[in-house]
C-alpha cells in the first residue's frame, strides 16, 4: 500500500507534465531553453524571499521569477547586450544571490538539496491547490494564447502584419513560463525543472504531425515520465527530480528509435 505523500506527488507531478507539454513545445521551437534555466535558477532566491516573508514558498518563487521574465523582457527590448550574455548573467547571479540569501538565514532549517533536485516528501494539500488552481489559470491563458504564440513562432513579420500584438504575446508567455517553474519546484527540483519542459516534447516531436499533436504527446510523456520517475524514486529512495528526469530521458531515446515524422 503506497503512502498519501506518494500519490499526492503523483498528483502534483501529473498537473505539472499537463501544463509542461504544451509550454514546452514553444520554449522549443523558439529556441528558448537558456531562458528556461534562468528563470529556473532564480527560483531559489524565491524560496530565501518566501521563508525571508514567511510566506507560501510557492507565491515567492513566482514573485521573483516574473521579476526576472520582466527585467530579461527590458533587456531584449533595448538590444544592448546579446540575450546570451543577459541570460548568463541573470542566471547564475540569481542561483548566486539565492545560495547566500539562504545561507545567512541561520533561524531556519532550508533542506537546499530538496529545493534544488526536488522531494517528494515536501509536496502538501497546499501545493496541490497551488498547482491545479493555478494550474487551470495557465492553461485558460495558454489556450487563448495559442493561436497568435503559434503564428508568431512560425513567421513574425506576417504575424505581425495580421495584427498579432507582438510585445504583449511574448511577454505573457513569459510569464506563463515563470508560473510552470514556481509550481514545479517541488516535484523536479529547482536545476532540472526546465528538463520537463524539454525532453518529454522534444520525444513527442519524433511521432508528431501537428502543433496539436506533438503539444499532447509532450504531455503524455511527461505525465509517464513522472509516473515512472515517482516510482523509481520511491523504491531506490532517489531524489524525484532526477529520476524523472532518467525517465524522459529514457522514453527520449525509445522516441528515437522511430522514424522521424515532424509536421511541417
Amino acid at each position: 500500500m503506497l503512502d498519501d505523500f506518494f500519490w499526492r506527488a503523483v498528483i502534483a507531478g501529473m498537473g505539472v507534465a499537463i501544463l509542461a507539454g504544451p509550454l514546452g513545445c514553444f520554449v522549443i521551437w523558439r529556441r528558448m531553453s537558456y531562458l528556461g534555466d534562468t528563470m529556473a535558477h532564480s527560483a531559489l532566491l524565491g524560496v530565501a524571499l518566501g521563508i525571508f516573508l514567511e510566506v507560501d514558498l510557492i507565491f515567492g518563487v513566482f514573485v521573483v521569477a516574473i521579476a526576472v521574465a520582466m527585467i530579461l523582457f527590458i533587456f531584449q527590448r533595448q538590444k544592448q547586450l546579446a540575450n546570451d550574455a543577459v541570460l548568463g548573467t541573470l542566471s547564475h547571479a540569481s542561483l548566486a544571490m539565492g545560495v547566500l540569501a539562504i545561507s545567512l538565514m541561520s533561524w531556519v532549517h532550508v533542506d537546499l538539496m530538496g529545493y534544488l533536485f526536488g522531494d517528494i516528501l515536501a509536496v502538501d494539500m497546499t501545493d496541490l491547490y497551488w498547482i491545479y488552481g493555478g494550474g487551470l489559470l495557465i492553461m485558460l491563458i495558454f489556450l487563448w494564447l495559442w493561436r497568435p504564440l503559434l503564428a508568431l513562432t512560425f513567421d513574425s513579420e506576417l504575424a505581425q502584419a495580421e495584427g498579432v500584438p507582438v510585445i504583449r504575446v511574448q511577454l505573457i508567455f513569459m510569464l506563463l513560463i515563470a508560473a510552470v517553474i514556481a509550481l514545479s519546484m517541488k516535484i523536479i527540483g529547482i536545476l532540472l525543472v526546465t528538463s520537463l519542459l524539454i525532453i518529454p516534447v522534444s520525444a513527442a516531436r519524433r511521432f508528431s504531425r501537428t502543433p496539436e499533436q506533438m503539444a499532447l504527446g509532450g504531455a503524455l510523456i511527461g505525465m509517464a515520465s513522472v509516473g515512472l520517475g515517482l516510482w523509481a524514486s520511491l523504491k531506490i529512495d532517489t531524489p524525484s527530480g532526477p529520476s524523472i528526469v532518467i525517465a524522459a530521458v529514457l522514453f527520449f531515446f525509445a522516441a528515437n528509435l522511430f522514424p522521424l515524422r515532424k509536421f511541417q
